[in-house]
């Protein structure tokens, strides 16, 4: 059977640089997801058994930094009860 849709390949740079990777998250994310380079840099402290090196998959890292992120929002809402 013969597909309708022609299926559009994106091109996904592996290796990017930590501000290339804020651009694309941040371009793909809702204002509450948005980051900044001081949540990057503790987010890889953090979490430092996802890198190998200083470049940062946007395949591999995103979803991981976004449920970071929400963890974040989490604890600042149970401090402040």
């Amino acid at each position: 059977m013969v597909s309708r849709f022609k299926k559009v390949k994106k091109t996904i740079k592996l290796n990017l640089k930590k501000e290339e990777f804020l651009e694309e998250h941040n371009k793909l994310s809702p204002d509450n997801l948005k980051a900044t380079i001081p949540l990057l840099s503790r987010f890889k402290e953090e979490k430092a058994s996802l890198f190998k090196n200083d470049t940062w998959s946007l395949d591999k890292l995103r979803r991981p930094f976004i449920l970071w992120l929400t963890s974040l929002d989490l604890r600042k809402k149970d401090k402040s009860k």
